[in-house]
């Protein structure tokens, strides 16, 4: 479905400001949003918002339904009394650039237990019952969640597929055990993301009172060491030992000549498709509840996938199958109404992944850091677009625009400079501007590249096993006119109601050589 005119900034909540170790939803994200609507953008995507396992990957989480307690307001814990204040500042010691997830989790952890505790001890009547009414309503997902995490942790965090055979295949007699043992645990789990939900739902209100939109991410496929391969072994490629047979990944190609062996575990299309896609029209109406639009992370998928063998180390011995894509989105459509998707379709994609897109009204998306290796015929260049897509200067998953442009090859800045006819002194603000100046309904930038950082600001690096999803601003790292800077771009390309405005602190500041636009000394 198309959308309206606009721009955004990327950028995920565990990067926000703070004297905790790891951005929050209290403050800091309230901040965030007055930001960008005094910068005039009108749109703030996320990654995936679910509590996250080894190497802390929010496309590696332990649901496709649950948030991330890490995430959780220690601040607005501490104002509703669970916690006390010198408890909520007790992490200000951690660093504040970069998230230090060794000492950040067990530390917070600790203190949100302690905070359950409280809330057990000392919670009033409306609390408790506004608390179990959240269990019940989400109860389809959040008694297997809060089961799953419990038992995980009685196992000292190993993966669910390791776990002795009762509780591995949920028998009923081991479950009802487990429940009874694990009650306090399981009560802990869900308070957490009865806290999760009621902050998140506060932030995803004062967004919509600032007239900014929330882009969230559904990964396509889930996580195996995850409550929902657990709890719906039906659904999966699994043995009668809860292994899987066979994995997710994509095949060998220019970049890998091994491909990429992502381990996920593969849906059984058709018992999903026998069952009327029960499981995905939840997950949809559960992503909806907290995002206003959603990116569907590895679009292709739903067309056809790489299967490869679960024995195989590699991703090289697999094949295609096909996926019942317009099925699915058939009956998303019937439940759920017209749906505010956006398809995640980089990469090679064939001609039947365009039609599945171009079939159901979906935006592609195009990204700047991809249109300079070829000529004036690459996709990835403005003058190709069409209006429904959305364009990015790059994703969580590239470098940034600065440090992407410092190692590209000298044909492709080369080529920038030709396309953009200025200079490349500030490469990641030029970048901006042709996104915005495009036709694409949606331009969208990391912060990393509105504040013109360099590889040391990278979100992701895929293939890295660690050091990704660390990276943290400061509000000293926003100088004082990227904000009327953003907003005056996007009134200029249309993406603003309204005329062009009228002399803005951005504009003084490029004439008195401040600015991002002012000439190189």
């Amino acid at each position: 479905m198309p959308f309206e005119r606009s721009a955004g900034i990327l950028l995920h909540p565990t990067s926000l400001p703070g004297a905790t170790g790891i951005g929050e939803l209290g403050s800091s994200a309230h901040a965030w949003l007055d930001f960008l609507a005094e910068a005039g953008q009108r749109i703030w995507q996320v990654m995936p918002l679910g509590p996250t396992g080894y190497g802390d990957s929010p496309y590696q989480a332990f649901s496709a339904f649950a948030g991330n307690p890490y995430l959780l307001s220690l601040e607005r814990l501490a104002e509703a009394g669970w916690l006390t204040d010198d408890q909520a500042r007790s992490l200000a010691h951690l660093p504040e650039r970069r998230v230090d997830y060794g000492a950040v989790i067990p530390a917070k952890l600790a203190l949100l237990t302690r905070a359950a505790e409280r809330f057990e001890e000392r919670a009033g009547d409306g609390e408790r019952e506004a608390f179990e009414a959240f269990c019940e309503a989400q109860s389809g997902w959040l008694d297997d969640f809060a089961l799953f995490m419990a038992l995980k942790e009685s196992h000292g965090g190993a993966a669910w597929n390791t776990w002795e055979e009762p509780v591995r295949l949920r028998e009923a007699s081991a479950l009802a055990e487990a429940r009874r043992e694990l009650d306090g645990a399981l009560r802990r789990h869900k308070l957490w993301q009865y806290w999760f939900y009621r902050q998140w739902s506060a932030v995803r209100a004062y967004a919509s009172e600032r007239g900014v939109r929330v882009i969230g991410d559904i990964p396509i496929f889930v996580a195996m060491d995850s409550a929902d391969a657990w709890s719906n072994p039906e659904l999966f490629h699994f043995d009668a030992h809860g292994q899987p047979t066979v994995v997710a990944g994509v095949p060998p190609d220019y970049f890998s000549a091994t491909g990429q062996r992502w381990g996920n575990p593969l849906y059984r299309w058709d018992r999903m498709q026998a069952g009327g896609f029960a499981w995905w029209i939840e997950r949809f109406r559960a992503t909806l509840e907290f995002f206003d639009i959603v990116r569907v992370d590895h679009f292709r998928g739903f067309e056809a996938y790489w299967e490869i063998p679960a024995s195989e180390p590699t991703a090289v011995r697999g094949r295609w199958v096909e996926a019942p894509g317009q099925a699915l989105f058939d009956a998303l459509g019937e439940a759920l109404g017209a749906l505010p998707i956006i398809a995640e379709d980089l990469g090679v994609i064939t001609p039947e992944v365009e039609r599945l897109r171009d079939a159901n009204g979906l935006p592609g998306m195009k990204v700047l850091q991809f249109a300079f290796a070829g000529d004036a015929n690459d996709p990835y260049l403005p003058h190709s677009y069409p209006r429904n897509s959305v364009v990015y200067t790059g994703t969580h998953d590239n470098d940034t625009t600065a440090g992407w442009y410092r190692q590209a090859p000298e044909a492709e800045r080369d080529f920038v400079r030709r396309y953009l006819g200025r200079d490349d002194h500030n490469v990641a603000w030029e970048f901006i501007r042709l996104a915005q100046g495009s036709v694409a309904d949606l331009a969208i930038a990391p912060l990393q590249d509105a504040l013109g950082l360099g590889s040391e600001a990278r979100m992701n690096t895929p293939g890295q096993p660690a050091g990704n999803w660390s990276w943290r601003f400061a509000w000293e790292d926003v100088p004082h006119w990227l904000a009327p800077q953003l907003q005056d771009l996007a009134r200029v390309y249309g993406r603003l109601p309204g005329g062009p405005a009228a002399d803005t602190p951005y504009r003084q500041s490029v004439r008195t050589g401040e600015g991002p636009d002012a000439a190189k000394g």
